[in-house]
């Protein structure tokens, strides 16, 4: 009989990724994809995984306690990876109360029915579910921002600015708790901006991308300056993988591309592809851009230092951004999202 795992908000974009990745990689798992479908989820970025009988679709919330332990009751759950989140910033700004409730009550809900199902006591695993593990995904936004030098490393102290990384901020105390206080196998990994295929329209790069093509102007925050270290997302779908097999219990893994770029230079990438494969009737595609009113708590610089994730499990990203960008454009032209 084949291993069950869950893995939450797989419809989402990092998620969906994931999803696809993960079956090929273990053909002798069962994937239960437990996932809300709010606004920020696509079916179409399934589409792929729809028929294999390796793969399970429940449509529901992480906070409803009884989904969350019929599910592990009837799969018999094996294992968690941990993706589901309220994630836009600007959105958390706007009504932080959804983010506090999905991020953090959610993560309670998955931790305790996981706790229960694999557990006896503290300290106690139940015969048979040695090898259980509950793997969180996180962000390097709980770490604040940074200088113009320097990088986050996995010691770095939390400084969360916004109300979606104070929720992630405390999502990942919990998760820490759970190892200190009952002995539970879990890992942690905060990773950097991830871009690539079957991101939602909400985000950066996609933003431009359509911006670009329905020749709207293209809003690029305060004087575009802030600086994110870039993850290709198959490269991080690569590197959850990685941690959950073989990284440390109670361990946090930082994932980061080391491909730091400030907005204009995503948006001049951006445009001097379009203007390669799609060009402009008149002008080139730089001349959309329009500078906007800078978001309320705007952190200035994230950037990752993954040495210990490269040096403990191997881990290397495949994607450089002038490779991974070319990609995600190329992918955005065929789909039409």
């Amino acid at each position: 009989m084949s291993e069950k795992i869950l893995v939450t908000g797989g419809a989402g974009f990092i998620g969906s990724n994931f999803v696809p990745y993960f079956l090929a990689a273990h053909p002798d798992i069962v994937l239960v994809n437990l996932d809300k479908m709010t606004y920020a989820a696509d079916e179409r970025n399934l589409a792929e995984v729809q028929g294999n009988p390796n793969y399970i679709f429940v449509k529901g919330d992480i906070t409803d306690k009884e989904l969350v332990e019929k599910i592990f009751a009837e799969h018999d759950i094996r294992g968690v990876i941990h993706f589901a989140a309220e994630s836009h910033v600007d959105n958390s700004i706007k009504g932080p109360e959804i983010f506090v409730k999905t991020n953090v009550l959610g993560t309670f809900t998955l931790l305790e029915t996981a706790r229960r199902h694999w557990m006896d006591a503290p300290g106690v695993v139940k015969a048979g579910y040695e090898k259980c593990r509950f793997h969180h995904i996180s962000t390097d936004e709980v770490y604040g921002t940074l200088g113009e030098t320097g990088f986050f490393t996995e010691t770095t102290p939390y400084a969360p600015n916004s109300p979606y990384s104070a929720s992630k901020a405390s999502s990942d105390m919990l998760v820490r708790a759970y190892y200190h206080t009952y002995g539970m196998n879990v890992t942690t990994s905060n990773c950097s901006n991830n871009y690539g295929p079957k991101q939602h329209g909400e985000k950066l790069i996609p933003t431009i991308i359509r911006k670009c093509l329905n020749g709207e102007n293209i809003p690029i925050y305060g004087d575009g300056k802030n600086i994110r270290d870039w993850l290709y997302v198959l490269d991080h779908c690569k590197a959850i993988d990685l941690i959950w097999r073989k990284g440390r219990s109670g361990e946090t893994y930082n994932i980061g591309g080391r491909n730091e770029r400030n907005n204009l230079q995503i948006v001049d990438s951006i445009c001097s592809i379009l203007d390669r494969e799609v060009p402009r009737k008149e002008g080139k595609y730089k001349d959309l851009v329009t500078f906007v009113k800078d978001r309320a708590g705007h952190d200035r610089r994230y950037a990752i230092d993954a040495t210990k994730l490269e040096t403990e499990l191997g881990w290397k990203a495949d994607e450089n951004f002038d490779t991974g960008i070319v990609k995600t454009v190329e992918w955005y032209l065929k789909n039409k999202r």
